[in-house]
């Protein structure tokens, strides 16, 4: 399980008052994922968060979380690759909060297989969970943001979207692909009316998604697979959730203010590699 690496050492909190949506908010598992440590971390520096999740359960787990620590949490149980659910989502975050300052869109899929072992199924069902969620999130935030006159999106990619990580996963390199193209073109439509739009490329990072889908291709065993993946790291170690959540934290914030459009690598240098 990662540790909590989530805290800072001076008094300064750089989200106070925003109003965060952060989709996938919940964790598929023991530990820190990466929208669980987000979620935590825009409250612990004075965001208000409605924490979204297709799991009400995982949902009120990170708001115990943050409400343990005197933070602010609402919580909201949605597909957000359905229009009816996304729109209920944004209207709950309204209801709460009266305003949306930040969507953190992490709602992902992994499903390991190239072209033809891939399913039409799989392919659907990922694609609607890492692409079109982005479009629905946006096509129905970006309004209430517009009419502010101020926002910021932090959407997270993978840099799987640049490259290939040693092993087939066309559908969610596809996606997360997508993913970079749609992030640029919602910031400069975008950025004359306030609003800033940026990804996150994770590299590869020790969280609770990676090992049920990725388990196989290392044999069933997890502690194998985590020595594996360090090994592929140029710094040694695979990231956490945390590095993703700091990443995240600095884009959403008022001190990225003059930052949009940017794909930023949080990997320990896995994309400088050859292999």
């Amino acid at each position: 399980m990662s540790e909590d690496r989530g805290r800072r050492n001076d008094n300064k909190r750089v989200m106070q008052d925003k109003v965060v949506i952060v989709t996938g908010a919940g964790s598929v598992g023991a530990g820190w994922g990466n929208g669980k440590a987000a979620a935590t971390l825009y409250a612990r520096e004075g965001a208000k968060v409605l924490a979204v999740d297709r799991s009400l359960k995982a949902a009120e787990e990170t708001r115990e979380l943050i409400r343990g620590e005197g933070g602010i949490c609402e919580v909201f149980a949605a597909d957000v690759a359905n229009s009816t659910d996304v729109q209920a989502m944004v209207q709950a975050a309204l209801d709460h909060f009266g305003r949306i300052d930040v969507l953190h869109n992490n709602v992902g899929i992994a499903e390991v297989g190239g072209p033809v072992e891939t399913s039409e199924e799989s392919w659907n069902r990922v694609v609607a969970v890492n692409q079109t969620s982005l479009f629905l999130t946006c096509k129905y935030v970006l309004p209430v943001m517009e009419r502010q006159k101020k926002g910021a999106i932090v959407n997270i990619s993978s840099v799987a979207a640049l490259r290939w990580i040693g092993f087939p996963y066309v559908a969610y390199t596809a996606t997360k692909a997508a993913m970079l193209a749609f992030t640029k073109n919602v910031a400069s439509q975008y950025a004359p009316l306030g609003i800033r739009a940026n990804c996150i490329l994770p590299g590869m990072m020790d969280t609770p998604m990676i090992r049920e889908p990725l388990k196989a291709s290392y044999g069933g065993d997890i502690d194998e697979m985590r020595r594996k993946r360090d090994e592929q790291c140029p710094m040694g170690f695979m990231g956490d959730a945390w590095d993703v959540a700091h990443a995240a934290l600095f884009l959403a914030s008022d001190e990225a203010r003059y930052i949009t459009g940017v794909d930023l690598v949080v990997d320990g240098g896995l994309s400088l590699k050859c292999v």
